[in-house]
């Protein structure tokens, strides 16, 4: 079995350190943005058998260098959001088969058959612009659904509110998907005496300046209050990442078998805090395979017993699209 194979068979954690470490010289070989950074740190494949051993690039790289780790031109690039004059990070995908099979197979493991839902996406902000990772990962989520009402809305929540009442009243298991600001203003013109039981309410987080931030409790009080649901889900990506991690009934995010999440300490970014301590989140995305699947990020988290937290941001870092409520 080859790598690209490998990925989305992994059962234990031997076979995912395995592949991991596999990764690792694979795009050390492959990536000069990655090779140089790991020189720099005087790491390589000859000094490193274990998965912690291994360099994780910082995040921002992608705003100012190729991240590849292979010669063939990429079918897309994915581009960050963020505030005007804000410098985008960028993420080359050679080969958006494996993205597809990555989200498809991590939404039917949180959720269930893909094509057993209708597809609301309230994504105004990311439609407004190009080059969305999460734009089209809905996209395909919304052609492979049975229903043809799936699909998009703007601003036009009169719309969206008849739908989703139409297919309660249809028992249609349905999926809102939606950006954090959205929610909440459909929320405000939601009918207070009519409740969703066959919605699942899916935030992706964002505020994007429209709202006052909140904290992911807060938000998802106000959230299930609203629309009477038992829980507010929620999605954490980005777009450095071919893959997410979803929050359901619980109050911690738990990712699919080929992504991994460390927590490093905040002073010291090559050391690794036990579960429970909070610090910097680093992401094993082995979905990464042509881009780079060690990632240091600017999200602060811990890791439970259950799943991951997420906590807000280092001070002074951007504001991310996906899922970065300020805790």
């Amino acid at each position: 079995m080859n790598l690209r194979q490998k990925i989305f068979h992994i059962s234990s954690d031997v076979e995912f350190n395995d592949t991991a470490l596999q990764m690792f010289r694979f795009q050390y070989q492959n990536n000069a943005v990655y090779q140089k950074y790991c020189n720099f740190l005087n790491k390589n494949p000859q000094n490193i058998d274990n998965v912690n051993q291994i360099p994780f690039l910082p995040v921002e790289f992608f705003k100012t260098q190729p991240i590849c780790s292979s010669p063939k031109q990429p079918q897309i690039i994915f581009t960050s959001s963020g505030t005007t004059g804000m410098q985008q990070s960028k993420h080359p995908v050679v080969d958006l088969s494996i993205y597809e099979t990555s989200f498809f197979k991590a939404f039917e493991q949180f959720f269930g058959k893909t094509d057993d839902f209708c597809f609301f996406a309230l994504l105004p902000s990311y439609l407004e612009r190009e080059g969305s990772s999460l734009i089209y990962m809905a996209e395909k989520l919304i052609e492979k659904s049975t229903y043809k009402q799936s699909g998009f809305y703007l601003y036009n929540h009169n719309e969206l509110i008849e739908n989703l009442k139409t297919n309660e009243q249809q028992n249609i298991p349905t999926i809102l998907l939606g950006v954090t600001f959205a929610l909440l203003d459909l929320a405000d013109k939601w009918p207070k005496d009519f409740r969703l039981k066959n919605t699942v309410v899916i935030e992706t987080g964002g505020m994007k300046g429209r709202r006052k931030e909140m904290i992911r409790e807060e938000l998802h009080r106000a959230l299930k209050s609203a629309f009477g649901v038992d829980y507010i889900a929620s999605e954490y990506g980005m777009t450095e990442l071919l893959s997410q991690a979803y929050m359901k009934e619980n109050t911690v995010f738990q990712s699919p078998p080929w992504m991994k999440i460390l927590i490093r300490d905040v002073n010291d970014p090559f050391t690794y805090l036990p579960k429970g301590k909070a610090g910097g989140i680093n992401i094993i995305d082995l979905a990464n395979i042509y881009s780079c699947s060690f990632i240091e990020t600017k999200d602060l988290g811990r890791i439970t017993s259950e799943g991951f937290e997420v906590l807000g941001r280092f001070d002074n870092s951007d504001i991310r699209g996906c899922n970065l409520l300020v805790q």
